[in-house]
């Protein structure tokens, strides 16, 4: 049963969601570690399935599908996920590639843009020598692949004292085809401190832009940093974007954040990005949603609300980056990785039938 994109074009929130559990479990390596999460979800009307791009260690990008849903069109089952297909190798040096992202239409939930014929596969690069990460593209004539990769860098680390001089991070992108431009949302980070009392170390959200007919794109910028609000679910950190139309305001997006901040001092792995991960919305009147940006008081959920049932099947420490699948009819269903470092797992929950905007 093919189950069309949700064409309504705006979106509501759901005054309340219900877990539906484990959505696709991690595949642990030899020393039994491993992660499934970032997830980003469109629809493959070649094979009329969802498609799923994910963040999935040991390999670093993987894909599911999920060929069967219910009345609504909500996926009742994914895939075993796989790595991407490459057209030839990634781009040459030491880097790990992780966190794909498929650029979709602004105003189409999940439906996946197709510029000049082809589809375009956004992915994070950690450079093991210098220890940062940029952004990379690749483009397709296929949802399935293979991929061709730039050989350098589409978004690249900032200059001295730039918010994004350490990283670029958990880029999505937004194609507006009425401008012929592509808008992309990222995590920046800071090498040295910024001019902020509660979080000078905590990653910003910051934008680009490219034409769809230009090879390179145009930085505009922080647009979002860490609230200064005492604490705020997102006085440390920010994390990944996803873009939605909205009823009572232009733009809705859905983001992570936390209010802890960074301590450049801490040498462990959660030190860029400690606990905890929270996921909540941010709302937008502009038509080109490049400023004034709001992110609403409270996140969707706080680690200590975290049903016991829910624990005891992994969920915990942080609730990390969020994606919404908008349904057929409207109805959202929401993807995210949770668990401790190094052992996320993919979980859901399904929205109220009831929507309302802030």
């Amino acid at each position: 049963m093919t189950h069309p994109i949700h064409e309504r074009n705006e979106e509501a929130i759901p005054r309340s969601w219900s877990r539906r559990g484990l959505a696709i479990a991690r595949t642990p390596d030899e020393k039994g570690y491993g992660v499934v999460g970032d997830p980003c979800i469109v629809r493959d009307e070649a094979i009329a399935a969802w498609r799923m791009f994910v963040f999935a260690d040991p390999h670093g990008q993987g894909e599911a599908v999920s060929l069967e849903c219910d009345a609504e069109g909500l996926p009742l089952r994914w895939s075993r996920v796989e790595p991407l297909r490459y057209a030839e190798p990634l781009p040459a040096g030491r880097k790990f590639f992780h966190k794909p992202y498929l650029v979709q239409e602004a105003a189409r939930p999940n439906q996946p843009a197709r510029i000049g014929g082809e589809y375009w596969l956004l992915s994070v690069a950690f450079d093991c020598d210098t220890k940062r990460k940029d952004v990379y593209r690749a483009r397709s004539q296929s949802l399935s692949g293979p991929w061709l990769w730039d050989d350098a860098p589409l978004i690249p680390t900032g200059g001295p004292g730039a918010f994004d001089e350490k990283h670029v991070d958990a880029v999505s992108g937004f194609y507006f085809p009425e401008r012929g431009e592509v808008l992309y949302f990222y995590m920046g980070y800071p090498l040295h401190a910024q001019a902020r009392q509660l979080s000078p170390f905590g990653n910003a959200q910051g934008l680009a832009v490219q034409r769809h007919d230009e090879p390179t794109v145009r930085k505009l910028g922080e647009f979002l940093p860490p609230s200064e609000v005492p604490g705020h679910w997102t006085g440390g950190y920010l994390g990944g974007f996803q873009l939605l139309p909205g009823i009572t305001h232009r733009w809705i997006a859905l983001l992570n954040g936390s209010p802890t901040p960074p301590d450049p001092g801490d040498a462990s792995i959660a030190c860029e990005e400690p606990a905890p991960s929270l996921g909540g919305w941010a709302v937008c009147d502009e038509a080109w949603p490049v400023r004034n940006w709001k992110v609403l008081d409270e996140p969707m959920e706080r680690i200590e609300a975290i049903p016991e049932d829910a624990i005891a099947s992994g969920e915990g420490t942080n609730l990390w980056r969020h994606h919404a699948l908008v349904l057929p009819q409207g109805r959202v269903a929401l993807y995210y990785n949770s668990g401790s470092y190094g052992r996320e797992q993919l979980y859901l929950k399904v929205g109220s039938r009831d929507g309302a905007m802030s």
